[in-house]
């Protein structure tokens, strides 16, 4: 049944297919590919968008932040937290409890063996301190084990510190 005709024929015939193809592909691009897409845009409309994008947006500081912190939204926040830390005393996880971690010295948790990055003696957990770990721990203290990415948003980052205070 099968010949060196069939063969050919279906060779063809898959040949013949994939040429008009590459020619339709050739026409389309042609036709619905400007010309001058790279040239200067010949008018512009105002729609009075970039007025209200030019006010400059004043971000609060650390302080301003946590003046105003709602411990509430920081309990949706330590969800993060807590896959590695929990707020109970004396309860170490993946990382050291964080029980009165505020105003607590840094490395001080007992029976929690700390990176060498946090073997600070002598230093404090301040809020200000506790929010540029929390920014971006692996910057501010380089070698920690802590493999957390970060919060970037100083009010998220005041929102969960207020939340573990409150909590111890």
């Amino acid at each position: 049944m099968f010949d060196t005709m069939v063969i050919t024929k279906a060779v063809a015939a898959l040949c013949g297919a994939l040429l008009v193809f590459l020619l339709g592909n050739w026409a389309a691009s042609a036709i619905y590919v400007p010309r001058n897409a790279n040239a200067p845009q010949a008018f512009i409309i105002d729609t009075g968008a970039d007025d209200v994008a030019a006010e400059p947006v004043a971000e609060l500081t650390f302080e301003e932040a946590f003046e105003i912190a709602d411990a509430g939204a920081g309990a949706r926040l330590w969800s993060q937290c807590r896959a590695c830390h929990a707020l109970e005393a004396g309860r170490n996880g993946v990382g050291p409890y964080l029980h009165g971690v505020v105003n607590r010295e840094i490395g001080a948790v007992d029976g929690f063996n700390y990176s060498g990055a946090l073997n600070q003696a002598g230093e404090i957990w301040t809020p200000e301190a506790l929010s540029a770990f929390i920014e971006n721990p692996s910057v501010v203290t380089p070698g920690t084990s802590m493999s957390f990415r970060g919060i970037a948003n100083v009010q998220d980052r005041a929102n969960l510190i207020a939340y573990m205070e409150s909590e111890s």
